[in-house]
């Protein structure tokens, strides 16, 4: 068998991806609809449950942190336990927590709902991770996790409109249970037609496609001591460090896009609504061309680190000078352009950083370093909406507060460049497990 014929799926595998895949960005997309329930629902809320406007931010925070701080453990319970029980569980809780949420009667109800709901959500994108770490060959986990990533921007381009249709046909109490009631559905189909890799006889031809250009030694589950261990990696820390301003970038206009149109653009309600939607279809398009351009290199001979982080170094850096071009321009389409310039660009890095942590530590840790890099991108994320009003607040405009987002996106494309090195390799855990608290190893190799 040739090199080129043992790189290519088996009919079989084809199936198995197509179908995780779109299982996966169903899941996403009920993810980031569900994200958004409380903030389209936010007027009629505070009307019923007689919250202020402070208690609807506690509560938009609560999610946040809540998934920032989950992603830690839920990453190494992924790569222990397996992607088809860690997503359904997940699936099922923010589920459950999202009946909950049309439930509630007073803001401690609430407030315990949101962070439910962040605690559920975490395994989400670590998983994801791990099915593609699984089922894809190096060469091809590009692409899929572009298409598996498109989800968070779909999502958030469909969720108002859907959102909106919901509360006006049958209240917000009902949107948040139907809602929930989707994702259960999607938790059982998940359970049921998803098979980790362990769970298949696989041929030899099938289990070469999978491993093919992978590190050898691969292991199939995390150990406590293993998930410690990567946080000695400098490669880690620029995942983490990298991510930081991809999410930040992205919850600035996630947060305030709309906010941001009416009060510094002086648009409508109904125009704000229309235009707020064209910038995250362009996220869609950025976030499948990322994992695309991903692959290319790759097949060209680019390592598969550098294929992922360098791309997504370059596309920061356009996603910050697109966020003040936007800042500074007087026309009002010319902003919308820039803007959608700028998303269309963060999802390209955001689907390279996914496609980073499919190569850059052990099969075993797949979910693991996924899930600390999104660690580091939702303390980013938690931050840049509180930031971002302060600064408003203080200046009357938004300009300031777009160019500190500005800044620290480059900042992080600077990790990606200087920070993130070498793939981690089992044999490296190994060597750092021997040497005890031995500073932290250069590179990765």
């Amino acid at each position: 068998m040739s090199m080129s014929e043992a790189l290519k799926p088996t009919p079989r595998v084809k199936m198995v991806q197509r179908t995780a895949l779109a299982m996966l960005v169903v899941g996403g997309v009920i993810n980031y609809v569900d994200r958004a329930t409380l903030a389209v629902a936010n007027l009629l809320i505070r009307q019923d449950l007689g919250l202020s406007i402070a208690d609807m931010g506690y509560l938009l925070s609560a999610f946040l942190w809540a998934y920032a701080f989950a992603q830690l453990p839920t990453g190494a319970m992924v790569d222990k336990l397996g992607p088809r029980l860690l997503l359904a569980c997940g699936l099922s809780i923010w589920s459950l927590a999202q009946v909950l949420g049309g439930l509630v009667q007073n803001f401690g109800q609430f407030f315990g709902a949101r962070v439910l709901l962040g605690v559920g959500e975490a395994p989400q994108f670590p998983t994801c991770a791990r099915v593609v770490r699984d089922w894809f060959n190096p060469r091809d986990r590009g692409l899929a996790t572009g298409i598996f990533n498109c989800a968070s921007s779909l999502g958030t381009a469909i969720a108002v409109p859907l959102l909106t249709f919901l509360m006006l046909s049958f209240g917000w109490r009902t949107m948040f249970v139907i809602m929930g009631a989707a994702g259960l559905v999607m938790a059982a189909i998940w359970y049921f037609a998803y098979r980790n890799p362990a769970d298949v006889t696989l041929t030899a031809e099938e289990t070469l496609y999978r491993t093919q250009g992978d590190p050898p030694g691969q292991r199939t589950k995390v150990t406590l001591r293993e998930w410690k261990q990567l946080f000695r990696f400098r490669t880690t820390w620029g995942m983490i460090l990298g991510y930081f301003g991809c999410i930040y970038l992205t919850w600035i206009y996630t947060a305030w896009l709309p906010g941001y149109l009416e009060i510094e653009r002086h648009m409508s309600v109904k125009f704000t609504g229309f235009a707020a939607a064209i910038p995250f279809a362009w996220g869609v398009v950025g976030g499948i061309l990322g994992g695309y351009i991903s692959d290319i290199l790759v097949r060209r001979g680019v390592s598969p680190v550098k294929s992922r982080r360098v791309p997504a170094a370059i596309a920061l850096c356009g996603t910050a000078a697109c966020t003040v071009a936007a800042a500074f321009v007087t026309s009002n389409a010319l902003a919308i352009v820039f803007i959608s310039a700028a998303l269309f660009l963060v999802y390209v890095t955001s689907t390279c950083a996914w496609a980073l942590s499919s190569v850059a530590a052990p099969t075993n840790c797949t979910a693991s370093i996924g899930a600390m890099q999104n660690f580091g991108g939702y303390l980013g994320g938690a931050l840049a909406p509180t930031v971002t009003g302060l600064i408003v607040q203080q200046t009357g405009s938004f300009v300031p507060a777009l160019i500190v987002g500005a800044a620290v996106g480059v900042a992080s494309a600077a990790s990606y460049v200087f920070v993130v090195d070498q793939p981690i390799t089992a044999a490296d855990l190994d060597a750092v497990s021997q040497q005890g608290a031995a500073p932290l190893p250069a590179c990765g190799g």
